[in-house]
């Protein structure tokens, strides 16, 4: 108290002073000692580089983009063998399209819960619910940014926009707050659904004749989209050019309940005060423009785990997606304990890769195990029910 009273009289009767010891401070803090990252050459890492996060987050969403697409293509072919009266050529029914129907994964989950037994239709959905459930849970809200479909085609757009037009922009923040309310109320409507319906309600939802083929119902809504949907669509699309990620920031109900959930993760992107040299380059590329060159680490639901921020720091140890650090002193230019300090605590992006697949893959592989994958249906049903398909109206 006295040291500051003493800093306040020096400031009102010697001002050069006070300055000389204002921009002495400022010269200590600019001598930061940069410890560069290896593999970073004028300021960015070689895209075959193993160490590169954005080549295997980009890989994996590659990877994710064309599953969807054969599992799409080969649904697409199911369903026209049924439509046609078997004219046509018939592949397997794949599963995996359970995915693309996360309200009945929840109706499902819950029905679990209530009654202690696998739902034999749609169980896939759950699965997968699941799946995507621990990965948030456990790896922040990476579903988002590494394996969602939309959230890639989201990206890509704005990318697209901001290499044409020189930027991609996000609405004021006394705007953009209450817009991103938006996918919570969208959330809370369809938990609150979901919720109220009791175990019997949901059974009966999911035997009848629109909810054996709901995956049929959700393609056809595609196929024979009206043209209010449409414009909707080419709406959202084209905005999404100009605003990052209008879709997943604003309106996705999913990302809302993933991101929520992502709190709870014991990874987040942490920053290392030390090795940081505050050039701010982490803030300036993350998509949802956090902080991240002022936090120690980031809690917000907003942050996708995207590690945008983490590819482009240019300082050895200073920002990595990582569990708590350990309590090791260490000063600015102590690269052993800085790294100390960070040990076995970090993942990289090999790492995150492998460990997304083998969380969701051993969700899937126990499903499959068990007996609980497949919607065991009999062709004579799905031989009625198809045809007619778009006549069927929700129960």
């Amino acid at each position: 108290m006295a040291e500051a009273q003493n800093e306040v009289k020096l400031a009102a009767t010697n001002p050069e002073a006070a300055r000389h010891d204002d921009d002495e401070a400022a010269a200590k803090r600019a001598k930061k000692i940069l410890i560069r990252r290896p593999g970073m050459t004028g300021g960015r890492m070689s895209w075959f580089d193993r160490r590169n996060v954005k080549t295997w987050r980009h890989a994996t969403q590659l990877a994710f983009v064309l599953l969807n697409v054969y599992l799409c293509v080969q649904f697409y072919l199911w369903v026209r063998y049924y439509e046609t009266g078997g004219a046509t050529l018939q592949v397997a029914r794949p599963d995996g399209v359970g995915g693309w129907l996360p309200i009945a994964g929840l109706m499902n989950l819950k029905y679990t819960l209530m009654t202690f037994e696998i739902p034999p239709i749609h169980p896939a959905a759950m699965f997968l619910l699941v799946a995507f459930f621990l990965v948030s849970l456990l790896l922040k809200k990476t579903f988002c940014s590494w394996l969602c479909p939309i959230g890639t085609l989201s990206e890509a757009l704005w990318r697209f926009g901001q290499r044409v037009f020189g930027r991609a922009f996000l609405p004021p923040r006394w705007l953009d707050l209450p817009l991103r309310s938006l996918k919570y109320l969208l959330m809370a409507v369809f938990l609150y659904v979901v919720v109220t319906m009791s175990a019997d309600a949901i059974e009966a939802f999911m035997v009848s004749p629109y909810g054996l083929i709901a995956d049929v119902k959700m393609l056809n809504f595609f196929r024979f989209i009206g043209a209010t949907a449409l414009i909707t669509i080419i709406v959202l699309m084209i905005s999404s050019i100009f605003i990052k990620n209008l879709w997943c920031r604003y309106l996705c109900p999913y990302g809302a309940l993933v991101g929520l959930l992502s709190l709870l993760s014991p990874y987040k992107v942490r920053r290392d005060a030390e090795a940081c040299i505050d050039c701010a380059k982490c803030a300036k590329v993350c998509p949802a423009q956090l902080p991240v060159d002022k936090k120690m680490q980031i809690c917000s639901a907003e942050c996708t785990a995207c590690l945008s921020c983490v590819a482009e720091c240019p300082a050895q140890d200073a920002l990595q997606f990582s569990l708590r650090p350990a309590k090791e002193i260490a000063a600015n230019g102590d690269v052993q304990g800085v790294r100390r300090r960070w040990r076995r605590r970090t993942l990289s992006g090999a790492m995150l890769t492998l460990l997304l697949a083998v969380l969701v893959g051993g969700v899937i592989g126990a499903a499959k195990w068990t007996g609980h994958w497949e919607t065991l249906i009999p062709d004579a049903i799905y031989q009625q029910l198809i045809p007619r398909a778009q006549q069927l109206a929700h129960p």
